[in-house]
């Protein structure tokens, strides 16, 4: 049975490394011969995600794209934090039935 706490772990890393390579993207566009960066998901056997950062391959900026992902970001962060919490109430709920 897959971890749930480590999965949404996992998934709260994630959206930490989207916001901050969109942030990071923003606050460098007028910086000269600037590359954006970008951030791959790799489904995990066990459930979660692993991330990496990369190049983009595309030259250029795409301001609107990095703020609609900075917003994905912050969504992706809340609804594992929901999730956290929950599978610790649920753990904390079991705990008090079991003693």
């Amino acid at each position: 049975m897959a971890n749930i706490t480590a999965i949404a772990l996992s998934g709260m890393n994630a959206a930490q490394a989207q916001l901050k390579v969109a942030a990071h993207n923003v606050a460098n566009l007028n910086t000269g011969g600037f590359t954006r960066q970008q951030v791959s998901q790799t489904p995990l056997p066990d459930g979660g995600v692993a991330s990496t950062v990369t190049n983009a391959s595309a030259p250029g900026p795409a301001r609107e794209a990095d703020l609609v992902e900075q917003l994905q970001a912050k969504n992706a962060f809340l609804a594992n934090l929901v999730v956290f919490k929950t599978q610790d109430k649920m753990a904390g709920a079991l705990l008090n039935e079991r003693s």
